[in-house]
């Protein structure tokens, strides 16, 4: 790559050089991975060498800082105060700190970090992977502002292109075939992710007092975009949650703690064995909801607000036309365009002779 130039500033091979003269000698060093760090740098620089030539003491270096105590100090200061999800982060500076273990910061570069993208892709999926650089970025970030660092060098190194293809839709048979053969105890929990499109926590979290069965709805005080919503619910909802004993706060609790469960996996697992469904998440009952949803029709700021998404980009995802979709699309912009003839000019396409409707 051919090298950048800047008045005392040299870009080569992703790095930023100082490069200057002082008092009849050339001064050359690494100055950062942006220009805009090069150039403070060089300031930075500058300021201290004459301080040199006046006879000024040049302050002395911080001391070197260990990842891991900062890592440490970053999940207590900044993490458990500021974060919903705090766990995710102790989960990814738990991996970090494997890799990084017995650096300072100021020891871990870019290549460094690419080392440790390399290393974890062997080991999970590329969306954890990039789970955990967002995490050390932000810890960068943090030991800059802290004084602890002069530079993130994360900001150099790029995440893994995500494939989201993993999604699974279901289909209302396949939605009706895995409740049949879900555990009373999970079962409640299947509808709900179904005929609603509540995230995972926010049904095993959801307490007495947020059910309004006069009314209608399920009101959610914490959601993951920090804001509140009302759901709606269907019959089956109703029907699910009526079923449910009250002996805790907590729809959904431990019968000998008292407490709220904790996670469904097993459950939901043995649930996937027994209706022969394979490569199926819970989380995947999100999307077949709203997948469901603008496949019957409902527009998506209806479906974006159900579902409690911070923009309407993110529901976008789920709408996936089809022929069918498309054709009923033209069939009714006919009839309102020429309310005459909605019931003598029929077009004639071949449609599938069984449409499975959401959930039976």
């Amino acid at each position: 790559m051919k090298a950048k130039k800047e008045r005392n500033l040299a870009f080569k091979e992703g790095k930023w050089y100082l490069d200057f003269t002082f008092r009849g000698k050339r001064i050359r060093q690494f100055g950062g991975y942006t220009k805009d760090q090069a150039r403070n740098a060089l300031a930075k620089v500058r300021i201290e060498r004459l301080d040199e030539k006046l006879g000024f003491s040049r302050p002395a270096a911080h001391e070197p800082v260990l990842f891991d105590k900062f890592a440490d100090e970053f999940l207590a200061l900044f993490s458990k105060p500021n974060k919903r999800s705090w766990q995710r982060d102790e989960l990814s500076l738990k991996n970090l700190k494997n890799i990084f273990q017995g650096k300072t910061l100021e020891e871990i570069g870019p290549e460094q970090i690419e080392q440790f993208k390399a290393k974890r892709k062997t080991e999970v999926s590329p969306a954890t992977v990039n789970r955990e650089l967002a995490c050390l970025k932000t810890l960068f970030n943090k030991a800059v502002e802290w004084g602890k660092a002069e530079l993130n060098p994360s900001r150099a190194v790029r995440k893994f292109k995500e494939n989201n293809a993993r999604e699974r839709i279901l289909s209302g048979a396949e939605a009706q075939r895995l409740i049949e053969n879900a555990a009373p105890a999970v079962k409640p929990v299947l509808i709900i992710a179904l005929h609603t499109g509540m995230r995972r926590n926010e049904i095993l979290t959801l307490k007495w007092k947020n059910v309004d069965f006069s009314r209608g709805f399920i009101f959610i005080e914490d959601s993951k975009s920090g804001r509140s919503r009302k759901v709606p619910m269907s019959v089956k909802v109703l029907e699910a949650l009526k079923g449910r004993a009250r002996e805790s706060e907590f729809i959904f609790f431990n019968p000998r703690t008292k407490d709220r469960v904790k996670g469904i996996a097993a459950a939901f697992k043995g649930a996937c064995a027994r209706a022969e469904i394979k490569g199926l998440r819970l989380h995947d009952l999100r999307h077949t909801a709203a997948s469901k949803m603008i496949e019957a029709g409902v527009d998506l700021v209806t479906v974006s607000k159900i579902l409690g998404h911070a923009s309407i980009q993110m529901t976008m995802r789920y709408a996936h036309p089809t022929p069918e979709n498309m054709q009923r699309a033209v069939d009714r912009l006919a009839e309102i365009l020429d309310p005459t003839r909605q019931k003598v000019d029929t077009v004639t396409v071949a449609r599938p002779a069984n449409r499975s409707r959401a959930y039976n």
